[in-house]
């Protein structure tokens, strides 16, 4: 074995044995048998203690803008599910819900537009959720998960 001054040969080459003993470890032993390397244990929280822990929901408005078609294109729904009792509205109809909904003392209903919804209705949704409670804009996104 020569030593060029660095390391010695040797150690490079117990490098190297370590990787490939490294590598048939975690490539050709069994799922049951095999080292866990890298492993980290997660505590599993129980459903009934999230659900003791969690606040009661409360019940928001949602404006949700509908695509076009022969109905109106907005609806106030008190809740967020998708079936809720909803009842369409035109603008005019829609700004004096609002205005009764801020005397009322509640809080900015979150905008709902649906994908298909047209540009104007929502821009007018914008502009008469804005004219009742104008302040900083703000977003809740929910994420679409990609499917193969």
């Amino acid at each position: 074995m020569t030593n060029d001054g660095n390391a010695p040969s040797w150690l490079f080459s117990f490098v190297d044995l370590a990787f490939l003993l490294l590598i048939a470890m975690t490539q050709l032993a069994s799922d049951e048998t095999g080292p866990e390397l890298g492993a980290i244990v997660v505590p599993r929280i129980e459903r009934a203690a999230l659900a003791s822990e969690q606040p009661a929901p409360h019940e928001v408005w949602q404006l949700r803008v509908h695509p076009p078609s022969s109905r109106e294109p907005f609806a106030l729904v008190r809740g967020v599910s998708p079936d809720s009792d909803e009842t369409r509205l035109g603008l005019a109809e829609l700004r004096a819900r609002l205005a009764a909904v801020k005397s009322a003392g509640e809080g900015r209903p979150l905008l709902a537009p649906h994908e298909d919804s047209r540009s104007q209705d929502l821009l007018d949704a914008v502009a008469a959720l804005e004219r009742q409670w104008p302040g900083r804009r703000r977003t809740a996104v929910s994420p679409v998960v990609a499917t193969r």
